[in-house]
């Protein structure tokens, strides 16, 4: 990785973040969205999540159990630089269904959701239809190759506000909490709950 004239890290796809990938770290490019209106998702892949947040006593647990599908990880993901919640340093092992079972008995933060994947204008996105306690609040994250890309990149009509760089929206935070935990902050954005 290279530090651009800026002082950051520049996150394009090079022979560095390549090896990194192939090592289970990965850097993500994204912003995060409130939507306003759900798209349609007829016929769409659709994966139930499960994640499970530690340590449970943190304000903002970093360390995700995850369940996506029949898909088992522990990951640690944490901006690559301060206060940039757009570029995320992503660590991953995979694990087994048996490990999975065994880690979740450790007591957690824990957020369930459905996650949509979803083309938009040749943009790969994810949707997230959170369940339980969360239910109504719906959030769309669009990922991207460059920086450039990122930069230029336009909110959709579909969507409500930008909430990439809002602390209250990441998972850590979320885990364990309700829809009543979180309204007050969403009531700046005129969010409605998605029914």
């Amino acid at each position: 990785m290279n530090l651009g004239s800026d002082g950051r890290i520049d996150c394009t796809i090079n022979a560095s973040l390549r090896q990194l990938i192939n090592e289970g770290i990965v850097i993500e490019l994204e912003k995060t969205y409130l939507i306003k209106e759900l798209p349609d998702l007829t016929g769409l892949a659709c994966k139930e999540m499960r994640d499970i947040y530690h340590p449970k006593v943190s304000i903002h647990p970093t360390i995700r159990l995850r369940k996506n599908g029949e898909k088992y990880m522990l990951m640690k993901k944490e901006p690559v630089n301060e206060g940039d919640s757009s570029h995320m340093l992503e660590q991953t092992i995979k694990l087994t269904e048996k490990e999975f079972e065994y880690f979740s008995r450790i007591e957690g933060l824990e957020v369930k959701k459905l996650r949509y994947s979803y083309t938009w204008n040749g943009f790969e996105a994810e949707i997230d239809v959170f369940k339980d306690r969360l239910e109504g609040l719906v959030l769309v994250d669009f990922e991207f190759s460059s920086v450039e890309e990122k930069d230029k990149f336009e909110m959709p009509d579909f969507c409500l506000a930008d909430v990439t760089q809002e602390e209250f929206i990441a998972g850590g935070m979320l885990a364990g909490k309700g829809f009543e935990d979180i309204e007050e902050q969403l009531k700046k954005y005129n969010f409605k709950k998605i029914k």
